[in-house]
């Protein structure tokens, strides 16, 4: 059977079990060695009895036992960079690519060429930070999270990639207190805690890094309640937060900063998923 018809095959009997069928193309990847492009290329070759073995063996249990792709694999691909994942921390999201990409942007556009300090907080797996810091070498990055297993996850990554990212454990602020950032990023536990979560992600990833209180605010407001002493004259705070949330955190950040300028952006479906507060003398395009 060629990969292109056993990829449908298998597409076809994961929609039927209600499950991704993203995943398995995911899945191809992963056993057969290949990247995306290299598949597609071998899309009318046969596939190998023992590729097909040992997909199936994975596949099932995707489909049986409730377990995202991601766990099973043990990687999910962030920024481009394969990243160690396990049930100690959340599967990377690509909406959280765009908050490094447009992070990225911004370091360009306001300090482009100096090094500057930055503070990730709620790090999990690492995947901010550490793109980060492989993206752009003027970053010079440190890492925080409550859980002592999801660091272990994120030091394996920051070994795994070389990137020179500091890590510290400890409950939010605290592990920084007495330094000093640029660029201040975080994408902390935002559903709020009566909100209805698919089963498949409710029941394996850490419910620690998903749920951010009865309004799904709680991190957002101790965050900006407490981060002024740990920014430079002129710093940037970038956050992921709920889509539903834009007048939310505008108002939390004016309440909290009131003579920064805020800039709320937009996922690629249109959804307002960012929000950056520029803390200083920042020049505007008039």
């Amino acid at each position: 059977m060629t990969y292109q018809r056993f990829i449908k095959d298998k597409e076809n009997e994961a929609i039927m079990h209600d499950k991704e069928e993203s995943a398995v193309i995911l899945l191809m990847e992963h056993i057969a060695g290949l990247e995306t492009n290299e598949l597609y290329m071998k899309m009318h070759d046969e596939v190998s009895p023992e590729i097909e073995s040992k997909f199936n063996e994975v596949f099932d249990k995707y489909l049986n036992e409730n377990k995202p792709m991601q766990y099973l694999i043990g990687t999910s691909c962030f920024y481009g960079y394969d990243f160690i994942v396990n049930e100690d921390v959340l599967i990377p999201r690509y909406e959280t690519e765009e908050l490094v990409e447009n992070i990225l942007y911004r370091y360009d556009e306001h300090f482009k060429g100096k090094d500057v300090e930055v503070c990730d907080l709620a790090t999990g797996s690492g995947c901010i930070a550490i793109s980060l810091a492989l993206e752009e070498k003027h970053m010079h990055v440190v890492a925080s999270d409550i859980s002592n297993e999801a660091l272990a996850v994120a030091r394996v990554n920051n070994e795994k990639f070389n990137a020179g990212v500091e890590f510290f454990q400890g409950d939010m602020l605290e592990p920084f207190k007495g330094r000093k950032f640029d660029i201040f990023v975080s994408n902390p536990p935002y559903i709020p805690e009566d909100e209805e979560v698919m089963s498949l992600v409710k029941d394996n990833e850490p419910n620690i890094a998903l749920f951010g209180g009865n309004d799904g605010m709680k991190f957002y407001r101790i965050i900006l309640s407490g981060v002024k002493p740990l920014l430079k004259d002129k710093a940037i705070i970038c956050f992921e937060h709920g889509y539903d949330k834009k007048e939310e955190m505008i108002a939390l950040a004016h309440e909290y900063f009131p003579k920064s300028k805020v800039e709320v952006l937009k996922d690629l479906e249109g959804k307002d998923r960012m929000t950056f507060i520029y803390v200083g003398d920042f020049k505007w395009e008039e």
